[in-house]
């Protein structure tokens, strides 16, 4: 049962689909139960790069750009809601529902912006965390980027503890987080009568770019991928008054968390520009913030309250980083790797350019490369707005949980001005990149302009192309045809993993042949190792969970038809060979008979391999079968 092959209906995060439970008749412990994603999103919205844009906001325009953070959480509610009804209704993350439905090449450049947008929130994150230890233990800016690569083991040791202890823990760091930043906001005693001023809104030139920053770090476009997965997490009945139900309560859930991921976003704001713009310092870079805040506040905590409160932001932000990515890809291709691989690719798209930035520019050039990362997640940000506007407005879709038309006309403005803002930083970027190009204009001209017009050719055919067809690509089910048998030697108690591909069938073809001509039990048994699973293990419940287990339950009734003794077994685990060798422990079968995809060398790094472990923990035949070659 090899990893990383395409499957059929695959849930998002799949391993843990559906594993928290729902039913409990009281108010408060259902919005227990539901309560935790919202929170792993939140937690994207007060990662390190936030903290930059923050900064810079504050200390170079004082309360001025309030607004914008009041105007991007507003978005944030609005667009991760709508992200949370995809899931709850659908079954589908954003990914999923975007391959089911655009042609491949669509999918393909859709998947790579994503990534791009994965990998620029993860270099805020390694930038932060290298900062952070920098602050508190003196380390090297260079060699604590080099140290952030070690917590992708941190976030599989977190993993194997269940998605309710990886909700605790992030819910601790964000509790860090929030108390350091209300007492050193209270040191800082801001005017309350200013704090007004900076809620009506104004930009310019100058703020411009800032003001964008900081929408790209709180309306983050990874967060909507991430958020329609993790929702499925919980166990939800397919009545319409159930999913009405769960709707609600994540309404609820992304409400209270959000907004207090405002609240500490508006104080990291209204600290700077209590303290640095109050003082006519200009803040350019994290560190100067940490070495000022206890002279300019008289208190020699402050520092290290700020140092710990971004040590955590760029901890807790990394678990989430980590799951959106690996959603990112299982929902555009439909393709699994191994966790500790994905985590390891992502964390080195981000360590590279970071540690080379600081490397050649020195020490000094963190501060914009955090900032830029957040424009560039800003950018990237529509690409992900509009298929969501579509898919949830959709009434073939969503039915009676079709948007309104009120709810329609919010997200479509939110749209616009994502769009307008983007596209005005894009000119002005431009513009001044065509000043000083100087020898290297041609360059720009051959490279800039032809990648930005392919960019807009996208999001115009992503925005116009639900208009023209409004006819959504079916997925592809795998038929399973009519048994056969054959003269294969007799044993009694046969066992076959299944991988929900094309060599399903051969597998229970050759294991029915021999359960009929000896009358032996078959034992089916499929591992459910997305990302859902790895985090909420048998919690999870997401519409990959619930295809599996009616393929497996199709598989079973077509055996039994002919008269074959069927048992079946879904199991969650992010290690489908651990697991398939612990369920043949327990049913002690006298035959395994595996589906051998063929793939071998690199493949095997980057997808894992089953079958080898398998034959060597198991004291028992093993017959592969595979597809003849053409």
């Amino acid at each position: 049962m090899a990893q990383g092959q395409p499957r059929t209906e695959a849930r998002s995060l799949s391993d843990v689909h559906a594993t928290v439970g729902t039913a409990d008749v009281s108010f408060w412990r259902r919005m227990f139960a539901f309560a935790g994603p919202a929170y792993l999103v939140s937690v994207g919205y007060m990662d390190p790069g936030n903290w930059a844009t923050d900064l810079e906001g504050g200390a170079r325009f004082g309360y001025q750009l309030l607004w914008v953070l009041v105007m991007s959480n507003a978005m944030a509610v609005l667009l991760q809601t709508l992200s949370a009804r995809l899931g709850i209704v659908r079954g589908r993350d954003l990914a999923q529902a975007c391959r089911e439905t655009y042609p491949q090449p669509i999918n393909l450049a859709l998947w790579g912006l994503c990534e791009i947008a994965v990998a620029a929130c993860d270099l805020a994150e390694v930038l932060g965390a290298a900062i952070g230890l920098n602050l508190l233990f003196h380390i090297p800016l260079l060699a604590g980027v080099l140290l952030t690569a070690a917590d992708t083991l941190l976030l599989l040791w977190f993993q194997s503890f269940g998605i309710r202890t990886i909700e605790a823990v992030v819910l601790a760091l964000i509790s860090v987080i929030a108390a350091c930043f209300c007492i050193e906001v209270l040191w800082a005693r801001p005017a309350i009568s200013e704090l007004f001023t900076g809620l009506v809104p104004r930009l310019n030139s100058d703020s411009l770019y800032v003001a964008i920053g900081i929408l790209g770090a709180t309306v983050m476009p990874h967060n909507l991928y991430l958020h329609s997965a993790l929702v499925q997490t919980r166990h939800i009945g397919q009545s319409q008054e159930a999913k009405r139900s769960a709707c609600r309560y994540n309404l609820i859930d992304s409400v209270v968390a959000l907004n207090g991921a405002l609240l500490v976003n508006a104080a990291i704001l209204v600290l700077a520009a209590a303290v640095f713009f109050k003082h006519g310092i200009v803040v350019t870079e994290i560190q100067q913030a940490h070495q000022l805040l206890s002279p300019l506040l008289g208190n020699g905590l402050a520092s290290v309250f700020f140092a710990i409160a971004l040590l955590c932001s760029g901890q807790s932000s990394t678990l989430t980083g980590t799951l959106a990515g690996q959603i990112v890809m299982e929902g555009f291709l439909n393709i699994r790797m191994r966790p500790w691989l994905r985590r390891l690719i992502t964390r080195a798209l981000a360590v590279v350019p970071a540690a080379l930035t600081i490397w050649l520019a020195g020490e000094k050039s963190v501060y914009q490369l955090l900032i830029l990362s957040q424009v560039i997640l800003s950018l990237q940000l529509p690409f992900a707005v509009i298929p969501l506007i579509h898919f949830t407005g959709d009434r073939e879709r969503m039915g009676s949980f079709a948007n309104r038309p009120w709810v329609k006309a919010l997200s479509w403005l939110t749209a616009a001005v994502i769009v307008a803002l983007n596209l005005r930083l894009a000119a002005m970027t431009v513009a001044n990149w065509m000043t000083s190009a100087g020898q290297w204009r041609m360059v720009i001209l051959l490279v800039v302009f032809p990648v930005g017009a392919a960019l807009l050719l996208l999001l115009l055919w992503v925005t116009v192309q639900p208009w023209v067809r409004r006819r959504a690509r079916p997925a592809r089910a795998v038929e399973f045809p009519e048994l056969v048998a054959g003269e294969i030697s007799g044993y009694q108690r046969i066992l076959v993993p299944l991988d929900h591909s094309d060599l399903d069938r051969l597998a229970v073809n050759h294991a029915a042949a021999m359960a009929k001509l000896y009358g032996a039990r078959v034992f089916l048994v499929h591992v459910e190792e997305g990302v859902t699973s790895q985090v909420y293990g048998r919690d999870a419940s997401t519409a990959e969970v619930e295809a599996g287990s009616v393929y497996l339950a199709r598989i079973a009734q077509s055996l039994q038809d002919q008269g074959i003794t069927v048992e079946t077994s879904i199991c969650h685990s992010p290690s489908p060979t651990k697991e398939i060798v612990r369920y043949a422990r327990t049913v002690l079968p006298d035959l395994v008979v595996m589906g051998a995809h063929g793939h071998g060398g690199i493949k095997d790094l980057i997808f894992g391999t089953t079958i080898d472990p398998v034959r060597h923990a198991l004291d028992v035949p093993i017959l592969v079968v595979r597809k003849p070659r053409r």
